[in-house]
């Protein structure tokens, strides 16, 4: 059984052992209710789902077979119901929570390839459903959390199946099938035990390859990094070492941060489709988890992994610091975080053998762990103190569970950081963190010093250092109660809950904890202390009156976190006897000398403490004082009479109005207040006061003041409370102590629990006869009389005067509600009413979870009698008093505590919920403890807190005890009592006041939930008012409120009747003028769209003979005839019920059997809407008809396109009569794309590219946007490959409009294209962009159609249309028409590989020579046509022919190289990068083409002329370039181009060939293609490198723009070693601005590269640097370059530099000082010298190492040199100074005396006047 259920209330405890045969009866129905042969009886099924879940949430105890069978019920649904969105999602939801809670004990098999099918069908087929959007996001994310969850479930061999069927999807790297197959592997890819075998050294090696295929795409990263991850995690049969290098080098250059002084985000990333990002969604953009993941089970034993993780975190712990914060600092945080649970959970396992057997020797030992920590405490170290909130949270939670890891580490730096928190004058916020991590570290620090072993464990000779650590913790503890500084109190709070939760008893005697202060003076200062805070609160907003104040309205004490309370609940239930009778008398005193109204809360929270921990004592020395002292302060005021001691004479009421003083008002409402939180806990120790407490509540309601009322009410409500509620009494006493520190309380776990163990359960207030005898009389006085009273008013009118008939009226509904609020769901609930008038034994049947809140006071008559009463009530204050919103504001309050029983629990379930949801690491211990070496299954927590959970648990389960009793019966209908509720809830939803009308509309919700048969009754009535043209403008929002919510809608679904209703009603609205009713109407019709689940099959078989509503034919019709335009509706419903139209017809095409009639008609209807004058509703209709024309009778199939075959004229669409009808017609297609060019709204403005989207989104408001976007396009929207090329600008060109016209002549065929030709030429030759928009739409539609007969056409006349188009010199619609080239060759089928019919024609066409004369546009226009095409193409499954078009071409691109033209260039380059990666994927994939005249052109393609031709081209052309413009002397250079008029002609065609050589580098890189092209890129990095700067500026913006993308390019080894050569090269070169050059690519490149340059490399390159150092132009730069080569490189080349740059200084100083000369050395030397310095200096800009000191000492002596070496040391010391400020206090320690008047002497500024 589960901990919670078995600390249940004694009582429920019994009660819920029958709940394992009533899962059984709940499973048992639902297998009866569905019916195989009848699909939609799934739907029948669905009301059992929240009842099972029940079962789920509750932690019932369930047989496994009974789950088992659930699970296998469960998944055979889920696969049956395609198409049914709704019934999938809550299925999938329910099973996903089954799964997860079961995993480990169920044992069953599950298929993947039907999950993956019903993922295809519903959310990756260009046919989507009707269905809303919303309600596919979570179908999508209920199959992908089920896939998630039966992944440990597939069979054996599934991973191979599964790796086959995605694998190709990768084959092209380029198109975005990749994308969709790399999210789909990471979804599906199984790693449990069956399927261990198919990952080999192989697959990884293959799996890091495809990785590498798309370099920085985050979203394929994350996928590739998870799937990895789990790989790493689940499996140990490879060896992992070979690729640590690789996968370290991949995690470090994820993690997005600023590299020296670079941006921190990639300045070019692929560009992956917005709904691929949406479907596949990853939080992060680092997947920080799953890289911890990887790192944490890489490292074993005697593994290469930890070297590279200690170094990994080198590199990245500098961005950990305060002063370096950026958006990378989310992501960091998540790393740190992941690091620690992952490292949790691997000890944890290790630790309980859950591993199976011979892996042992892969666990970590001791000096694995210490490792671990030893590195992960850089971070802690850095990240302590952060301004960043989160990552200070996740630093303290981090260091409290290593600290049960390697105590002896972790607890010292914890000390020495609290001590300095403490010293430090400046920086106060680190004192908050530091008090934070002591108190996240409490139980560790206590269990180190007082456990047996834990002392044994020598921590170095400081065995009391935690002890006094402890002691001053607690003293500080004392001033950190500050009413000025929230924060730094609350931590105080936490810290003191943390503490205290650890000691078993506090007490002077506890001489082993703590044993320098006495425990009973601590507690009087600490009281002291807290009396003083509490006086000096200030409220946090000013009290409101009336009924909403709640009596705890509170200060940050309470608002801001349970700290407070917990810590006085904590203190005061573990004081000893005399401590605590010591302690009451001091609260006592305090709490009867002051009156604190800001501090209602607080010195309530102190009261209820004291009772709970003690309540006879605490009721007697705390309670009976106050309740005295305002029974004698009341006793003396007038009296109203309306508390229910009867009403005095009339006359005294027609005097002036009675009143109390303020200050005594004030004073009465305070101590009631605090009286009402006090005895929350009091129980039977209230009965001796019984006569007192009626006396205080009877004169509280009759007191005139209406603070004083509500005050007793609260009263009354705590009173009833703690009289019958279940409540845990010795919460926080403790039980049990350690084993091995008895001074200690026993922390428990929840998955340790078993039921034979010691007693451990809470104690619980069962209420005594006594106790409910008395919360009976109390329901008499103000509940039953208070009834009477109420009748009285209503009916007799007993009241002359209104005023005080509304005094009478507000005090009494306040005792109602007061009565109803305490005693929550004791008061039975209505009895149920049967429909056929038998009402059975229903107790027999009706039982599934136990739960209750207390003992049962009153009777279900008395709820009844209260719904009549407040019936009549009602109606009356509708007719007499609906202006007063007080009154029906309870009245509401009232009816929702009558009729939704058990809400009240469940909101205050909800709230409480939230509270823990912020659980502090001070409370938890993790399972693996090392400082006691006792390992758990779970997290421990203190007793308390568990028993805090379990009374939770209780709370919920009593909300939800009888909540579904009658689903389980099919005959009953809500009682009728429930009924006259819900009717006048329905009357309150449509009121004036908004207040009034949401608090209606939100009860009468919960109630319709609960009983669904009254849904349809509310749909009619409320949707009569949108009909009705005179109702008012607030009934029409009510309605509104009411309808549009989901469980209205869904039931929608079910009910015809109020579906034709609903959509009627909502159509013949229009009349509504208002804004806001305009409004209201509009969101909800939104959101009937964004739920639309479909509609209820019933509406289809519903014969004429039933007079229910219009049937179906009928109301489509009805609709029909509203949506043309001539109806004259305002455009908004005109596009309303064009919607309505779609979503019917689409609902209707899945009901076999039924008329297509429907469907011709409705495609024919908005084929006219096409020309429609409303824009709005001519993006619907093409929405519309994308959706609607599915059959393609005309269209080649895959076999037919070679031979045209004349076969298929027989076949005919079935909507094609309908159609041809209306296209036929004169100038249809004139109109139509006249007015569809309207849509393409062209702007100067234009940045972005709209892709896809509705281009219209600057012509519309807001709420209309949301209207017309119901379409969101989830099917594979094209483009289906990266859009990258910039020179193609941005397009207005929509493929939804495309898709029409090729639907269109797939349906109907040629007579299609025979109406479109003319308007087509037309268009494409107008002057307006927007008409060449349309006209490339629909050209390229024609293009794509594939139909039959489409060869002659493209020779009669398309072809001729196309090269008027390439020639025509118009430049603004180029985008446009390239979009249409592209459409026109996109593969078809879902991966994009079948060859369209017209692509050869199309290229064959743009591959025609230009004629002589043409303008450079025009043959840029060309290349740039070229390139789009050239995209689309798959490169793996090219045949011949295009193969021969990519050799010939790129003949032809490698002669223009140098054309005059800027733009021609630009666009070469781009072509050619395309080229050239297409034929190097073409080759790596491996094809036989041995047919004709194949195997020529492959040898011709392995020659690869076109590299050697380009790579021996530019060595030559640099040196040319070099040569002619020497850009040292830039003036000498500009005489000589004048002189000569220009630089020769050469000179000038090799800066155009190399700016040619740029554009294709960067287009290569951009592309992310750059992975084919790496050795070629190599060959490049010299040219880039060296004309960074040239006279010629063009040149060098482009080499620049290079240099840019290169520095963020891995390079992998063999290139790597080319690259390495360059720069050797490169920085001896006698060029000083390409050595700079190479210097600025070094800083990057030996960061990105850490992980794979050999050892060897390493050296060459740092002796490169070294040498540097003497240079004359760039010896600072390489100092800079070194210092981040020290801080990040190899620790063995580092120290060996320092050592050197130490010796060769101190040398050089020595000389100095010997010759006393300033002769000997050149500067260079010295100055080379002395940078050396600086850079191991400045190498640890926080840390002081023991060699630091020396070296900036030395560095110092420097300060008296000439002017750059001088210079050089005043920067550096500052910069030390600087960095080092924050923790000088501490590391100043680290210097001698003499050592620091050196320092003092260069870093003071001398002075102006010295």
């Amino acid at each position: 059984m589960h901990l919670y259920n078995a600390w249940l209330p004694p009582p429920v405890a019994e009660e819920a052992k029958k709940e394992r045969d009533s899962f059984r009866g709940v499973l048992n129905s639902v297998k009866d209710s569905y019916k195989p042969d009848d699909p939609d009886s799934v739907y029948s099924t669905l009301k059992w789902i929240s009842v099972l879940e029940l079962f789920i949430k509750a932690k019932s105890e369930l047989n496994l077979e009974d789950v088992a069978e659930l699970v296998q019920i469960g998944i055979q649904l889920f696969n049956i119901s395609q198409n049914k969105l709704y019934a999938q999602m809550r299925w999938g939801n329910l099973l996903v929570r089954v799964l997860n809670r079961y995993r480990k004990k169920l044992v069953f098999k599950v298929q993947w390839r039907p999950l993956y099918d019903t993922l295809i069908h519903t959310h990756f087929t260009r046919n989507t459903g009707p269905e809303g959007w919303r309600l596919r996001q979570r179908h999508f994310q209920a199959i992908t959390s089920l896939v998630r969850s039966c992944r440990r479930f597939f069979l054996a061999g599934s991973a191979l199946e599964i790796w086959n069927e995605f694998s190709a999807l990768l084959e092209n790297p380029w198109h975005n099938s990749a994308f969709e197959g790399s999210g789909f592997l990471r979804l599906f890819l199984p790693t449990n035990l069956e399927n261990q075998d198919f990952y080999t050294d192989a697959w990884v090696k293959n799996s890091l390859d495809l990785w590498d295929s798309i370099p920085n795409s985050q979203f394929w990263n994350n996928q590739w990094a998870a799937v990895i991850a789990r790989v790493i995690k689940n499996n140990n049969f490879i060896d992992w070492e070979c690729f640590l290098p690789m996968l370290f080098s991949r995690y470090l250059n994820m993690f997005e941060v600023p590299v020296a002084n670079g941006s921190a985000s990639s300045p070019f990333s692929v560009d992956v489709p917005r709904y691929t990002r949406f479907l596949f969604a990853n939080k992060t953009s680092t997947p920080a988890k799953a890289i911890a993941k990887s790192i944490v089970y890489l490292l074993k034993p005697g593994s290469a992994a930890q070297e590279h993780f200690q170094k990994l975190v080198n590199l990245l712990e500098q961005y950990y610091h305060p002063s370096n914060g950026g958006r990378w600092t989310y992501s960091l945080e998540r790393f740190l975080l992941h690091l620690v649970i992952a490292f949790q959970k691997r000890l944890q396992h290790e630790q309980q053998g859950t591993y199976s057997n011979g892996q042992a020797d892969m666990f970590l030992g001791r000096s694995e762990r210490t490792y671990f920590v030893n590195v992960l405490l850089k971070l802690i170290d850095r990240g302590q103190y952060s301004k960043d909130e989160h990552l200070s949270e996740t630093v303290a939670a981090a260091t409290s569970i290593l600290s049960y890891v390697e105590p002896t580490l972790v607890l010292p730096f914890l000390a020495s950081r609290f001590h300095m928190a403490l010293e430090t004058m400046t920086a106060t916020h680190q004192l908050k963190t530091a008090v934070m991590s002591v108190a996240f570290a409490g139980r560790s620090l206590c269990l180190t010093s007082l456990s047996s072993t834990g002392k044994q464990e020598d921590c170095g000779g400081v065995d009391d250092a935690y002890v006094d650590l402890l002691t001053i913790s607690l003293s500080n503890a004392l001033l950190g109660m500050d009413a000025n500084d929230p924060p730094k109190t609350l931590a105080t709070m936490q810290l003191l809950g943390s503490i205290f939760s650890n000691i078993a008893t506090l007490d002077d005697e506890t001489d082993q904890f703590m044993p320098m202060i006495q425990f009973s003076e601590w507690l009087d200062e600490f009281l002291c202390r807290l009396f003083s805070l509490l006086q000096h609160l200030e409220p946090s907003s000013v009290l409101n009156e009336g009924i909403h104040s709640s009596a705890t309205l509170g200060t940050f004490l309470v608002d801001d976190g349970p700290f407070y309370y917990c810590m006085l609940e904590i203190l005061l239930g573990r004081l000893s006897k005399s401590l605590y009778n010591q302690a009451l008398r001091k609260i006592a005193k305090f709490v009867r000398t002051n009156i604190l109204p800001g501090a209602v809360a607080e010195v309530g929270s102190l009261c209820c403490a004291c009772v709970h921990s003690n309540p006879e004592e605490a009721v007697a020395s705390l309670v009976d004082p106050i309740l005295s002292s305002v029974i004698s302060s009341l006793k003396g005021t007038p009296a109203t009479g309306f508390g229910g001691s009867g009403i005095p004479d009339a006359e005294v009421s027609i005097k002036a109005k009675p009143t109390l003083s303020p200050a005594l008002e004030t004073a009465i409402d305070y101590q009631l207040k605090i009286l009402s939180v006090s005895i929350n806990y009091g129980g039977p120790a209230l009965l001796r006061y019984k006569n007192q407490f009626k006396e205080a509540i009877l004169a509280a309601f009759e007191s005139p003041s209406w603070k004083v009322n509500g005050a007793g009410d609260h009263l009354l409500r705590s009173l009833l409370g703690s009289l019958i509620v279940y409540y845990p009494t010795d919460q926080y006493k403790c039980i049990s102590r350690h084993p091995a520190a008895t001074a200690l309380e026993e922390w428990i776990s929840t998955k340790d629990y078993d039921s034979d163990g010691p007693l451990m359960a809470p104690k619980w207030h069962v209420p005594n006869a006594d106790e409910v005898q008395f919360a009976n009389e109390l329901l008499n006085l103000h509940f039953h009389s208070a009834l009477d009273d109420l009748l009285k008013i209503c009916q007799k009118k007993i009241h002359s005067d209104a005023g005080n008939e509304k005094e009478h009226l507000k005090v009494t509904l306040l005792r109602i509600d007061s009565s109803l609020q305490g005693v929550l769901s004791c008061l039975p609930d209505f009895s149920p009413s049967s429909r056929n008038g038998i009402v059975e034994d229903t107790n027999h049947t009706s039982f599934l979870i136990a739960g209750a809140t207390g003992s049962s006071v009153g009777s279900a008559g008395l709820r009844e009698k209260a719904a009549e009463v407040i019936h009549a009530a009602c109606r009356y204050m509708l007719e007499e008093k609906s202006d007063d919103s007080i009154l029906l504001i309870l009245i509401v309050r009232i009816m929702d505590a009558l009729g939704n029983f058990g809400s009240l629990e469940y909101e205050e379930w909800s709230n409480h919920r939230q509270a823990w949801k912020f659980e502090s690491a001070a409370i938890s211990e993790p399972p693996m403890n090392f400082i006691v070496s006792s390992h758990s299954q779970g997290k421990k927590r203190p007793r308390w807190a568990l028993i805090d959970k379990a009374y939770l648990h209780s709370t919920w389960r009593s909300s939800q005890s009888s909540y579904h009793r009658f689903r389980s019966i099919g005959n009953f209908s809500p009682p009728d009592h429930a009924i006259l509720l819900m009717d006048d809830l329905l009357n309150l939803s449509l009121h004036r006041y908004e207040t009034v009308r949401a608090l209606a509309a939100k009860s009468l919700l919960k109630m319709i939930k609960r009983w669904p048969l009254m849904i349809s009754k509310c749909v009619l009535s409320l949707t009569e008012h949108l009909r009705n043209p005179s109702s008012p403008e607030y009934a029409v929002l009510g309605s509104c409120t009411v309808l549009s919510t989901q469980t209205v809608l869904k039931h929608l679904t079910t009910d015809a009747k109020a579906l034709s209703f609903f959509l009627l009603g909502i159509l013949s609205s229009s009349h509504h003028e208002s804004l806001k009713a305009q409004k209201a109407i509009n969101e909800l019709f939104v959101m009937y769209n964004i739920h639309f689940s479909g509609v209820s099959r019933s509406i289809f078989m519903t014969s004429d003979n039933q007079i229910d509503g219009p049937n179906f034919t009928d109301l489509v019709s009805q609709i029909g005839s509203m949506s043309f335009d001539s109806t004259g509706l305002h455009w908004r419903y005109n596009l309303m019920a064009n919607r309505v139209l779609l979503l019917l017809a689409m609902a209707s095409r899945n009901v076999p059997n039924f008329s297509s009639k429907i469907l011709s008609e409705t495609a024919g209807h908005f084929l006219k809407n096409l020309k429609s004058h409303l824009p709005q509703t001519r993006l619907l209709a093409i929405s519309a008809l994308n959706t609607l024309l599915k059959e393609s009778p005309y269209k080649l199939s895959a076999e037919d396109q070679s031979a045209v075959s004349e076969l298929q004229t027989n076949v005919k669409s079935s909507l094609e009569g309908a159609l041809s009808e209306i296209f036929q017609e004169e100038g249809f297609f004139n109109e139509t794309m006249n007015s569809l060019s309207h849509v393409h709204v062209i702007t100067d403005t234009e940045s972005t590219s709209s892709r896809g989207s509705h281009g219209n989104s600057f012509i519309q408001s807001l709420a209309d946007k949301s209207i017309t976007r119901f379409y969101f396009d989830f099917s594979s929207s094209w483009p289906r490959t990266p859009s990258w090329i910039s020179l193609l600008g941005s397009d207005t060109f929509y493929s939804n409009f495309a898709r029409i016209f090729k639907r269109l002549i797939q349906e109907c065929g040629m007579p299609v294209l025979l109406a479109l030709k003319e308007t087509l030429e037309e268009f494409a030759n107008a002057k307006e962009r927007s008409k060449q928009c349309v006209a490339a739409e629909a050209l390229a539609g024609v293009l794509h159609s594939d139909v039959n007969g489409l060869l002659g056409a493209w020779d009669s006349w398309i072809m001729v249309q196309l090269q008027s188009i390439i020639l025509s010199q118009s430049v603004e619609s180029i985008p446009e028409w390239a979009a249409c080239i592209r459409y026109s060759v996109t593969g078809k089928g879902k991966y994009g590989t079948r060859v369209p019919v017209l692509r050869k024609q199309i290229l064959d066409c743009l591959m025609a020579p230009l004629p002589p004369a043409v303008n450079t546009t025009v043959v840029a226009k060309r290349y740039a046509f070229l390139s789009a095409a050239l995209i689309e193409i798959s490169p793996q499954k090219m045949p011949v022919a295009e193969i021969e078009l990519h050799n010939k071409l790129t003949k032809e691109l490698l002669d223009n190289m140098c054309h005059s033209s800027a733009q021609v260039r630009e666009a070469i380059g781009v072509t050619l990068s395309v080229l050239c990666t297409n034929i190097r994927l073409q080759l790596s994939s491996a094809h036989d083409y041995s047919c004709e005249g194949g195997k020529d052109i492959d040898n011709q393609l392995k020659e690869e002329k076109w590299v050697l031709i380009l790579t021996d081209r530019a060595s030559d052309v640099v040196t040319n370039i070099q040569n002619t413009s020497p850009a040292d002397n830039m003036e000498t250079a500009g005489h000589i181009a004048l002189q000569n008029g220009s630089l020769n002609g050469d000179a000038q065609d090799d800066v155009k060939w190399m700016e040619t050589l740029f554009h294709f580098i960067i287009a290569t890189l951009k592309a992310g293609r750059s992975s084919y092209l790496l050795d070629v890129i190599v060959q490049f990095l010299y040219p880039v490198l060296s004309l960074q700067e040239t006279s010629n500026k063009d040149l060098s913006t482009l080499a620049k723009a290079c240099f840019e993308l290169l520095k963020w390019r891995i390079f992998w080894a063999p290139h790597l070693q080319r690259v390495v050569s360059v720069i050797l090269s490169s920085a001896n070169d006698p060029n000083w601005r390409t050595r700079s050059a190479t210097l600025t690519y070094l800083r990057t490149f030996m960061y990105r590269h850490t992980f794979i340059l050999s050892n060897v490399e390493k050296q060459q390159i740092w002796r490169t640097i070294e040498s540097l150092l003497r240079d004359n132009q760039v010896r600072e730069h390489a100092a800079a370059v070194l210092a981040g080569l020290v801080k990040g490189g190899n620790e063995d080349l580092a120290r060996d530099f320092r050592e050197r740059a130490y010796l060769e200084a101190n040398t050089i100083q020595r000389k100095r000082k010997q010759r006393n000369l300033k002769t000997g050395q050149s500067v260079a030397s010295i100055h080379g010298a002395v940078l050396a310095l600086v850079a191991s200096v400045l190498s640890v800009p926080y840390d002081m190492p023991s060699w630091l000191p020396e070296h900036v000492t030395l560095l110092a002596r420097f300060g008296g040199e000439p002017s750059p070496v001088k210079s050089t040391v005043t920067k550096a010391i500052a910069e030390f100074r600087r960095t080092h400020a924050d923790t000088w206090s501490v590391q100043k320690d680290s210097f001698t005396e003499e050592q620091l008047e050196v320092l003092a002497d260069t870093s003071s500024s001398s002075s102006y006047f010295a």
